[in-house]
């Protein structure tokens, strides 16, 4: 049994009050209104330049559910979007790095950024690669993680590629029809669908789920311990 200073009884005011603050301050409000108010204006300019199919990219689900998230406080959505973005997203950091260093894209993937042809104002937008990983980190941390997100991201997956495989093929949205924006004809299509569906969460999301779970396993305990 855990004890406690004097003036920290449990369902004393103080207490109570204490609890309450700590709370209400795991995530600011400006930190909510600004991701929102981002929202409201990244969205239009992305729908008006890339079509509504863009929006089945998983960064830009992520960026709705970070801005859910965000307002629900909640571990298991940070940790369901850290499990499908991190890696991607790391990914293109190091891409878009290296490109601005040595002038060489060493991934590929950030092309798009250098294009003069590509309103500025979108590829400022695009920025938010950069600034996902960080955040869902950061919010991890604070708030603890969940290990059912993996599950969710997968589920998710099941449900987007078949999507992206059949509307607007051309677009190739998250690969699903090759990789790296380009269609594969190394095998029948139905074939490179299935193992997307499970090469993605074997390999891509349980692996970064071990991970964070290996990170911040005593946040996440002691959040466990906290409801139990």
């Amino acid at each position: 049994m855990l004890c406690r200073g004097r003036g920290s009884e449990v369902g004393s005011p103080r207490s109570d009050v204490r609890e309450y603050n700590e709370r209400a301050m795991r995530i600011p409000l400006w930190l909510k209104i600004g991701w929102a108010v981002w929202l409201i204006f990244w969205a239009p300019i992305y729908w008006r330049q890339y079509g509504a199919q863009n929006f089945l990219y998983f960064c830009d689900i992520g960026n709705i559910l970070i801005g859910i998230g965000l307002w629900l406080e909640s571990p298991l959505i940070f940790s369901w979007a850290a499990c499908g973005l991190l890696l991607f997203q790391s990914l293109y950091i190091i891409d878009l790095v290296g490109a601005l260093l040595t002038g060489h894209h060493i991934i590929g993937g950030t092309e798009y950024m250098f294009d003069p042809n590509l309103p500025l104002v979108v590829r400022l937008l695009s920025l938010f690669h950069v600034a996902t990983p960080p955040l869902l980190l950061w919010a991890i941390w604070r708030l603890g993680y969940d290990s059912r997100g993996w599950k969710l991201q997968t589920l998710m997956t099941w449900v987007v590629i078949p999507i992206n495989y059949c509307w607007r093929p051309q677009q190739d949205v998250n690969w699903a029809r090759g990789l790296f924006f380009h269609e594969q004809h190394a095998m029948p299509g139905w074939v490179y669908l299935l193992g997307y569906l499970i090469v993605a969460p074997l390999c891509i999301y349980l692996p970064t789920h071990l991970l964070l779970q290996g990170m911040f396993s005593r946040r996440t305990l002691r959040d466990r311990a906290s409801r139990e």
